[in-house]
């Protein structure tokens, strides 16, 4: 019997911290329309004119500092996963990871699964958007769509409050906290302009500065309503009062609106409102990355000892750690 295969996605990584490396891989990245949403010739004219004859330098001098022994950290992070999944999946099934941007390929990884008659698709994206999860998911259909045999498909499109993920996600910041007690946990996640939830036809009253209306039918696809729902079910599995968290958004790109609130605009907030110690941790992100090291790990880190804070705590990913591989095989078994 032919075995079932696992398809892991993830968003990507540079080969190397090199400016050449990463002016590449921000160039296949940044030319994708779900990323920037804007006309063929705006958005030629916005990566070639602008981008990249300036971010490479900046954002290569960025990798370097987050670059280990073993290369990219988001790479390995997510081979650990891929490696420790298959194994507690067993002979029975085939896991390969594959990248929307770089490599290993989306091609490359289907390639390993081309025998499989079943196929689970799971994007480690755990709130859906399209720049992500939506790029990530036509890129792979279109490959699949290519071949005679085509498998059965399962796509596992988010899993923002799935018990197993809010689990896990609970589990590793109660572990980071023990030694570092903090007045508020910041749930920081990337952002996205203001469009493209416009875009996702979110019918829900919202002001774009409070918390969103809990999930239903009107918000569905909203990544900003997944990301508070995703924030309140930690909060709840850590027992956290609405005075104890907060929400925001980093990696905001450009001069169009993003949405709100923005991780780095919070900080001096807090400091002013006489919150000493935070804790950041960022559960848009599964796997250790240029933005939860770099940009939360040093950069947010740096602000607030530059405010007058004396305590941020970065909570790590979950990376392979045992209760999210127990999670994603729970999310591949599930009917």
């Amino acid at each position: 019997m032919n075995p079932h295969g696992v398809l892991l996605l993830n968003l990507g990584t540079p080969d190397d911290c090199s400016t050449t490396s990463v002016r590449r891989y921000l160039k296949e990245f940044l030319s994708d329309p779900r990323v920037i949403d804007i006309p063929t010739p705006l958005r030629w004219l916005l990566l070639n004119a602008v981008i990249l004859p300036f971010r490479p330098k900046k954002t290569a001098a960025a990798y370097a500092q987050i670059w280990t022994e073993q290369g990219s950290p988001l790479l390995k992070n997510s081979q650990d996963l891929t490696t420790a999944v298959a194994k507690l999946l067993g002979e029975r099934y085939q896991v390969a990871l594959g990248m929307r941007y770089g490599r290993p390929s989306i091609e490359k990884a289907l390639s390993q699964l081309k025998h499989c008659s079943h196929l689970t698709i799971l994007p480690l994206f755990p709130q859906y958007s399209s720049a992500a999860t939506g790029s990530a998911l036509e890129k792979t259909l279109q490959t699949i769509s290519n071949y005679w045999n085509l498998p059965s498909l399962r796509v596992i499109r988010d899993y923002y409050n799935h018990p197993s993920f809010i689990h896990a996600y609970a589990q590793r910041i109660r572990q980071h906290l023990l030694a570092h007690p903090v007045d508020i946990i910041i749930f920081s996640y990337h952002g996205l302009p203001e469009r493209h939830i416009d875009k996702s036809q979110c019918r829900a009253s919202c002001d774009w500065e409070s918390a969103c209306p809990v999930m239903s039918e009107d918000n569905a696809f909203c990544y900003r309503a997944q990301c508070y729902a995703t924030s309140q079910a930690l909060a709840q599995a850590l027992t956290l009062n609405p005075e104890q968290y907060r929400v925001a958004f980093q990696s905001r790109l450009g001069r169009t609106p993003w949405i709100k609130p923005y991780t780095d605009e919070m900080l001096p907030a807090l400091f002013q409102a006489g919150v000493r110690n935070i804790a950041i941790a960022c559960p848009s992100f599964v796997a250790d990355c240029l933005e939860t090291l770099e940009e939360i790990g040093l950069r947010a880190k740096a602000q607030w000892v530059a405010l007058g804070g004396h305590e941020l705590t970065a909570v790590p990913c979950l990376n392979a750690e045992a209760e999210w591989v127990e999670a994603v095989v729970q999310l591949v078994q599930e009917l």
